[in-house]
């Protein structure tokens, strides 16, 4: 007991499976055997329930049952009712063969009745979080979705955990194990959250606008139009752009050249001209040279380019976090070139319709457009 207790310490610590074995003096592939029974999710601890009785009460049964008194009088001992002392002498030999040590090992054993998964319980609720799975919704967007479009009704809510334990848990029997795929980190195990690597520096750009200089209007994400923009890169050297609306994180991908400024801010260029004037209003940049000829981008777009601080990716943080969204479209190591623009704008309108924590659960594309409505 206390050695799983400490390994899945360790496992939630983030060490690795080898770490893991080495300080348990275990083969790695017993460690990996025991977390993937559960999914890489540590199991609730078992308590004996309150009601239950002890094996200090069992003693005192054990030792008044050898002496011949009468079950009403243990029960008073024990302020017990006498009716649970005749079920527990019954239950374990009688008065001759009754031993408290051996009836609280048989009764604790007992204990472990497998109770069906919630979702195994509910077919509906089961079948609408299966066909959110394969429209690539999260765990998290699917709980958050269900207390939104059901409020009033308990059978219809599941907790994000109970989803990824009955994914990684096959032998809750709701989900299929097919449904991982959908899930926009691969794998049937459930790693803990681990800090993420600093990024390194990047080079110099002329006649750069500090962030530091960007409109309180963007920062507060008061009206719509502020946009934050990265490159996200795949194999072979190639990339796409990400730009993400800071007030409804509408998400728009462009497909670019190559990663060199000019090619850049063109493809840029032309995909914002195509947004309503509403829509233009600055864009936050990290250091990349790529925005190097932002004053040309400035002119054809009259969008305003303001740059991060060195190593501050936390500055564009929906930009960041849309980025690790598309991993699971566009896994590492994909070749972002032979990506046509009409597949990017299929990508992005997957991630535009499903509903973010962040947004209180509604879908990007509709608060833009509830945006630009009140905006006029």
């Amino acid at each position: 007991m206390l050695e799983r207790r400490e390994l899945w310490e360790r496992w939630q610590r983030g060490e690795s499976v080898a770490e893991i074995g080495r300080a348990l003096g275990r083969e790695r592939s017993t460690i990996h055997r025991t977390i993937r029974e559960y999914g890489g999710i540590a199991p609730l601890e078992r308590r004996r329930s309150r009601l239950a009785l002890t094996l200090q009460e069992r003693e005192e049964i054990s030792r008044g049952a050898a002496v011949g008194e009468s079950a009403r009088g243990i029960a008073a001992r024990l302020g017990r009712s006498p009716s649970t002392v005749t079920r527990e002498l019954g239950r374990h030999g009688g008065r001759s063969s009754y031993r408290a040590a051996e009836a609280d090992r048989q009764a604790w054993d007992r204990g472990r009745r497998p109770q069906r998964c919630k979702l195994a319980r509910q077919p509906l609720l089961c079948g609408i979080v299966a066909a959110k799975l394969r429209e690539d919704w999260s765990p998290q967007q699917i709980s958050g979705w269900l207390r939104v479009e059901f409020p009033g009704e308990e059978t219809m809510r599941v907790s994000h955990e109970t989803i990824y334990l009955t994914l990684f848990v096959q032998t809750r029997g709701a989900l299929k194990r097919e449904l991982l795929a959908h899930l926009r980190r691969s794998g049937s195990i459930r790693r803990p959250r681990t800090q993420s690597r600093a990024n390194t520096g990047r080079g110099q750009i002329v006649d750069a606008v500090s962030i530091r200089e960007r409109p309180a209007e963007a920062a507060d994400r008061a009206i719509p139009g502020h946009w934050e923009g990265d490159l996200l890169a795949g194999a072979a050297n190639s990339h796409i752009a990400t730009l993400v609306e800071r007030q409804s994180r509408f998400v728009l991908l462009v497909a670019v050249d190559g990663k060199d400024t000019r090619s850049v801010t063109t493809a840029l260029t032309r995909q914002i001209r195509r947004l309503p004037l509403q829509l233009r209003r600055s864009l936050t940049w990290d250091r990349g040279l790529e925005m190097a000829e932002h004053t040309r981008f400035t002119i054809a777009t009259d969008v305003k380019v303001y740059f991060c601080d060195p190593q501050s990716p936390w500055q564009r943080g929906s930009n960041e976090n849309t980025n690790g969204l598309l991993r699971q479209y566009l896994p590492k190591g994909t070749n972002l070139s032979s990506l046509t623009q009409a597949h990017l704008d299929s990508i992005a309108a997957k991630l535009n319709s499903r509903p973010r924590q962040t947004l209180a659960f509604k879908t990007p594309a509709a608060t833009l457009n509830a945006n630009i409505a009140l905006t006029g």
